[in-house]
């Protein structure tokens, strides 16, 4: 009886395989990586088969969630988002909130962002709203003063007030943990600086506070938004277990959004 027994949950987790819908999630590398691959685990029972995807940039998974060569992807937040669809044309849709991962200073020249010196080398990220998220965390430091009216989306040309004469050198995110030999602070995303090997906790000299509009969701294409494997994957993510690994894993980096 217990062969049989075995023989049968065996049969039945083979069928459940072969019946599973089969989809692929863009992710960046880091914590939404690490992420997807735990709700791959969650997902797998309920009929779901995750195959996770990375991309090195951020502009390449909302390409490929596009053009049809993945069918959902996890690794923005919503002001990102909606600037990518304005200037690329893409017909997006959030179906979900993840998680938020406060933007860090990162330095290799000073242990304290009160002792930034007059003419610092700041490296930030090159995409307007990583960007501009970085320029509103300097200002929030009482470091400069952007001009009234940008938003969420600022530029370094929005700077009202320099008084440091502080001067950017804006990158692509995932190269700035290399900046850290030359600059002064690097104003890095959490995915990249956890990749990288810095601890957002311990490395950090400044952070972003944690109720910051930055929610980070998963997307999928417009038309897409009610096929039955979306609230799957959705449910697959908003559950006890996702929410324990990720307190566990990231102690506080990284903070669960839903």
């Amino acid at each position: 009886m217990l062969r049989l027994t075995t023989l049968t949950s065996v049969l039945a987790l083979a069928a459940t395989a072969l019946m599973a819908e089969q989809i692929k999630v863009g992710v960046s590398p880091g914590e939404h990586a690490e992420i997807m691959d735990e709700v791959a685990k969650v997902a797998a029972p309920m009929g779901l088969d995750i195959d996770v995807v990375e991309f090195s940039d951020y502009v390449i998974p909302n390409t490929a969630l596009a053009d049809g060569d993945i069918q959902a992807n996890s690794f923005q937040h919503v002001p990102y988002l909606d600037n990518q669809m304005k200037d690329r044309g893409f017909d997006l849709v959030v179906v979900g909130n993840t998680i938020t991962t406060p933007m860090g200073i990162y330095s290799d020249k000073i242990d304290d962002i009160a002792k930034l010196q007059d003419g610092a080398k700041v490296a930030i990220p090159n995409d307007p709203t990583n960007g501009g998220r970085a320029l509103l965390l300097l200002q929030e430091l009482g470091l400069l003063t952007l001009a009234e009216g940008t938003g969420l989306v600022p530029s370094p040309l929005d700077i009202a007030d320099n008084a440091k004469g502080l001067k950017f050198l804006e990158l692509d995110a995932a190269q700035l943990p290399r900046t850290l030999a030359d600059a002064d602070i690097a104003i890095i995303n959490t995915n990249y600086a956890i990749a990288s090997g810095l601890s957002p906790k311990d490395d950090a000299i400044a952070m972003e506070k944690a109720d910051s509009p930055y929610v980070n969701v998963i997307v999928v294409r417009k038309g897409d938004e009610n096929l039955p494997w979306v609230k799957t994957l959705v449910d697959a993510y908003h559950t006890d277990e996702i929410k324990a690994f990720i307190d566990d894993a990231y102690k506080g980096a990284v903070i669960t959004s839903w």
